[in-house]
């Protein structure tokens, strides 16, 4: 019988810091490796204004970023890993092979796939205690600059790219009225000393506009039932994530895809695989354990 022919030992999807991490691995093994990038290498990282616990001294996420992409254009010209710039839509196991489709119907083939798709910006829509009109913009937090933050400024969620902004801006003095529902008490805890956060403990919130260019109105219903309205001159979107999870996947209850889950050709890395283990290192550390895994798995067959 015939070997069979594939397009690369590993396919990477996503080339974030553990889609990066995943091939720097892959490749020190001698496996022949294809990343699958749709947007620019580093992913989330060019929205991190501050980094203070990740190693190797850098001061932003834009530097990792541009790091990351050095990494792999090294592996390219090496000739030991090549970029494909295309979106995936699908991933499927086989016993002999796993399978990556993508957006334009080609399908490439692999020994494994390594999936960091990690995670995309939540809207107001995608929430069950917000409510506001579907054209109604929210910025985001992370592109906020200081002199656009007022006295008057809302923030929906206390997800941590919160606290990024306050060490991206030490030397801002805004303060930050942050509309908070429950499930995020814990991711608070981070910046609990910082004087500049006003936390507005909530179970729901209405969010209005007059008209284009006007101010906001923000009805707020707090925990105990009780209702307040505040007028807003910005309200800015701080919501969090949901994963990014591809057709084929095995999702738990809250839409994350658990390595465990997975069919044994597909690993997962980065924050796709929970919600509470959302940190650069940690991704990183998945994305390189995971192509091990795959490696020892085929070394243990061949003993």
């Amino acid at each position: 019988m015939s070997t069979p022919s594939f397009d690369a030992d590993v396919l990477v999807i996503g080339a974030g810091p553990a889609g990066v991490a995943a091939a720097l691995m892959a490749t020190s093994l001698n496996m022949k490796v294809l990343v699958v990038e749709a947007d620019g290498i580093g992913g989330k990282l060019q929205t991190i204004g501050a980094l203070e616990n990740v190693s190797g001294n850098w001061t932003t996420g834009p530097q990792l970023a541009e790091a990351l992409a050095a990494d792999l254009s090294r592996l390219e010209q090496a000739g030991r890993c090549s970029l494909v710039r295309s979106r995936t839509v699908g991933v499927k196991g086989h016993s002999d092979r796993a399978e990556v489709l993508l957006a334009d119907a080609q399908v490439l083939t692999a020994q494994a796939v390594v999936v960091g798709t990690g995670v995309t910006a939540m809207t107001p829509a995608d929430t069950d205690w917000i409510s506001a009109a579907p054209s109604l913009s929210t910025p985001p937090l992370w592109r906020a600059n200081p002199d656009q933050v007022g006295p008057r400024t809302y923030v929906l969620g206390g997800d941590r790219p919160l606290g990024t902004w306050l060490r991206a801006h030490p030397q801002s003095s805004a303060t930050l009225h942050v509309l908070a529902p429950p499930a995020d008490d814990y991711k608070l805890a981070e910046v609990s000393g910082d004087e500049r956060v006003r936390v507005v403990p909530v179970s729901h919130v209405v969010v209005s506009q007059t008209g284009p260019g006007s101010d906001f109105i923000v009805a707020v219903e707090n925990r105990r039932g009780e209702r307040s309205s505040y007028a807003a001159t910005a309200v800015l979107s701080n919501l969090g994530n949901r994963p990014a999870a591809l057709d084929g996947l095995t999702v738990d209850e809250s839409g994350y895809c658990p390595p465990e889950l997975q069919h044994p050709r597909i690993f997962i890395a980065g924050d796709l695989r929970s919600g509470r283990f959302q940190r650069i290192t940690t991704a990183q550390g998945s994305g390189a354990e995971a192509a091990l895994a795959y490696y020892y798995s085929t070394t243990l067959e061949r003993v």
